[in-house]
Order: structure tokens, then sequence, then C-alpha cells
């Protein structure tokens, strides 16, 4: 079996973009208000998303409000922003896995 490595700016399984932190691909989904991060290990396969927590930091021109992340379903966190994340915002994540290592990766 082939070994997947992502580089800044992957595109994951979904159509987002992947980043790694914290021993995990991280990949950034954004719809409306809604962030979600799905992660998946160095083979691809996802992780679960329980015992992770996570805050993103989402900014746009002057504007900037942080979204806390909580574990959903399987290997997704995810929260929902006060206003609509525009195309282009950026936004860091701030991850932190169970073993208690924490991490960042900007989108």
């Amino acid at each position: 079996m082939a070994q997947q490595s992502h580089s800044h700016g992957d595109q994951g399984p979904h159509g987002g973009k992947m980043q790694d932190v914290v021993g995990v691909h991280a990949e950034l989904l954004t719809a409306e208000r809604t962030l979600t991060i799905h992660l998946y290990d160095e083979a691809g396969k996802p992780v679960a998303a329980s015992g992770y927590t996570a805050s993103a930091l989402v900014g746009s021109g002057q504007s900037r409000q942080v979204v806390q992340l909580a574990p959903g379903a399987e290997n997704t966190l995810s929260g929902t922003a006060a206003a609509p994340v525009a195309r282009g915002t950026s936004i860091t994540l701030q991850i932190k896995n169970p073993a208690g290592r924490s991490g960042q990766a900007r989108f």
C-alpha cells in the first residue's frame, strides 16, 4: 500500500485543503458558517476525533472571531462561526490531541 504524503495546500478526500498538525492530516471544509475538520493518519485512513480539542481563529480584514470545534461523527471536529466564512478567509487551527500534544495549522 502506498503511503500518502500531504504538503501545505494539498487537497483532501472531501475537496478541502490538507495540513499536517500534531501527527495527523487535517482537512478543512467551510460551508456558510460551519467549519469542519476531518482527521486522517499517514495512510489516509480516518482518525477518531474523540479526545481531540480544537479552535479556529477566523479572520477577514479587521474582523476576527474564534470558533470552538467539538468532536462530531467519526473523524470530524466542527463548529459554527458567528458570521458566514467568506472564500479566501484566513483560518488558523489550534488543535490538541488526546495525548495532550498541541499544534497549529494555517489555511
